[in-house]
């Protein structure tokens, strides 16, 4: 049964803000994906990026979707290149809603722009926007597969809530 709401998209579209909210508003635990590794590897993303690599990120990541889909009536954020892997959006699709959070590539580019945070990115040197768009592109397919897709760009986090809470209304 799908009792969980997974939210999804590119980083810097408010996955975390927004589960959060949106758990409090529901009632339920909320459980971000990134938080989790970080927390079970004892160390931050960029991190595990710059001493173990990406590839052993996505290990982590997996690890940590497996156990997360397991429980029921929480809700997830998922990193943003979590449902690059098959197994991974598989999992979560068959332990709940996907909702793909969305906004246009300027405003993650402004979200994003601290440096430092975010390893797939800072990658990207001065081409940022670029690269964002670059992402955007390659993840759309996997993206594409969400349940339903809500633009966060121009509104507010409780009116995005109050969206996500009739989508999943009628998903059931």
């Amino acid at each position: 049964m799908r009792e969980n709401i997974i939210l999804i998209g590119f980083m810097g579209v408010g996955k975390t803000s927004l589960g959060k909210l949106l758990a409090s508003k529901l009632g339920r635990a909320f459980v971000d994906l990134d938080e989790k590794i970080e927390h079970d590897a004892k160390m931050s993303i960029p991190k595990i990026f710059e001493i173990y690599g990406e590839k052993h990120f996505r290990e982590l990541e997996k690890a940590a979707v497996k156990e997360v889909s397991a429980r029921r009536n929480i809700v997830i954020a998922t990193g943003g290149g979590t449902v690059k892997d098959a197994e991974n959006l598989q999992l979560l699709k068959d332990s709940g809603i996907i909702i793909c959070l969305t906004t246009d590539p300027e405003e993650i580019f402004r979200r994003t722009e601290k440096r430092g945070e975010r390893p797939v990115l800072d990658d990207g040197g001065n081409e940022r926007l670029e690269t964002i768009k670059k992402l955007l592109a390659e993840r759309e397919e996997f993206y594409s597969q969400a349940d339903c897709k809500i633009d966060t760009t121009d509104w507010s986090p409780l009116q995005i809530v109050n969206k996500i809470c009739e989508k999943v209304k009628m998903q059931r």
